[in-house]
């Protein structure tokens, strides 16, 4: 049996603060009585969603956060359309650390609410739980006028990673104004092991925004898809230094041997981060060709080129002892 205010003492001087007039007072009087971490105390916290001051309320959503109960989510939803944005924040946040499947019957009535903030709150929660009711939501929300959302719901759509979504998300590849949605888009694609999504990922290798760009040549690695390997090579020269950083990464994933040469021009690449992922990639190739190249690299500038190289050089040599040990000189 919980106890009560009466019976505790350290309870019951809690409580007085809770009626504070100072807003400072009730305030600190939340954080304690959230860190007790009893749920008998929801009622208390869920009622402090309706205090005059803005602090007070977004300290009481922070602190229903480690309670996964009916009440303190419903409450939560409705502070997501509290007047102030740091109460809104704080409810959001509380709700996407929902780690209960059977809490989404609470969200999924709310994901066509009229507010683009509440939208976008509740498919955050959403892609956490990742239950499959959530995908005809999300599916909905990527033609919603507001990219927050619409990114929130690729995010859905991603986690739960249900190739039934995939046309939608290649679409949203290529159709989405919003570089950040693209972005996501092109990350979501990444569970997928499915020859459709290369004439998406090659697209985003050519979009406009930069980010788009570094995340299709990152995703391109995650898949091993060779057949993107030139494409690739084309991106080392990339106007951005970290799309080429990622397409020197990938191409080692790969282990493109058409790549050797291009990466190798890469190691005199003025940006050290860049030397080194060269480095790295060739390493991971193991092509004997690069050994002139990168030998007079074991003294560059930069300390951690130079232990790139190290490691280059060592697999290279495994690699290519394991060739001779496979096909013995007769």
């Amino acid at each position: 049996m919980a106890t009560t205010w009466k019976d505790d003492p350290e309870l019951q001087e809690i409580q007085d603060r809770l009626h504070s007039g100072d807003a400072t007072v009730r305030r600190l009087a939340l954080i304690d009585l959230g860190e007790i971490a009893d749920e008998t105390h929801v009622p208390l916290l869920a009622g402090a969603l309706d205090d005059p001051d803005a602090e007070v309320r977004a300290e009481a959503a922070r602190a229903l956060h480690a309670f996964e109960c009916d009440i303190a989510v419903t409450a939560l939803i409705g502070s997501l359309e509290d007047g102030d944005v740091r109460v809104r924040d704080a409810a959001a946040r509380s709700l996407s650390e929902l780690k209960q499947p059977r809490l989404a019957r609470l969200l999924l009535p709310h994901a066509n609410c009229p507010s683009p903030v509440v939208r976008g709150a509740i498919l955050r929660a959403l892609r956490e739980l990742r239950v499959p009711e959530a995908a005809e939501p999300a599916l909905d929300a990527l033609h919603d006028d507001n990219a927050a959302v619409r990114r929130e719901a690729v995010g859905v759509l991603g986690y739960l990673k249900q190739y039934q979504a995939l046309p939608a998300l290649i679409a949203t590849v290529s159709g989405d104004p919003e570089p950040d949605v693209r972005r996501v888009a092109i990350g979501a694609l990444g569970f997928a092991a499915d020859a459709r999504v290369l004439p998406a990922l090659l697209a985003g290798l050519g979009d406009r925004a930069w980010q788009v760009r570094e995340e299709a040549a990152k995703v391109i690695g995650k898949l091993k898809l060779v057949q993107a390997a030139h494409a690739l090579i084309e991106r080392l020269w990339d106007d951005y230094w970290q799309v080429s950083l990622q397409a020197a990464r990938s191409l080692g994933r790969l282990r493109s041997t058409a790549s050797v040469s291009a990466l190798v021009r890469i190691l005199g690449h003025e940006i050290g981060n860049l030397r080194k992922e060269a480095a790295l990639a060739l390493g991971e190739i193991g092509a004997a060709s690069a050994l002139p190249a990168l030998e007079p690299m074991r003294d560059d500038a930069d300390p951690e080129v130079r232990k790139a190289v190290r490691l280059a050089l060592v697999q290279i040599e495994e690699q290519q002892g394991d060739a001779a040990a496979r096909n013995p000189a007769e």
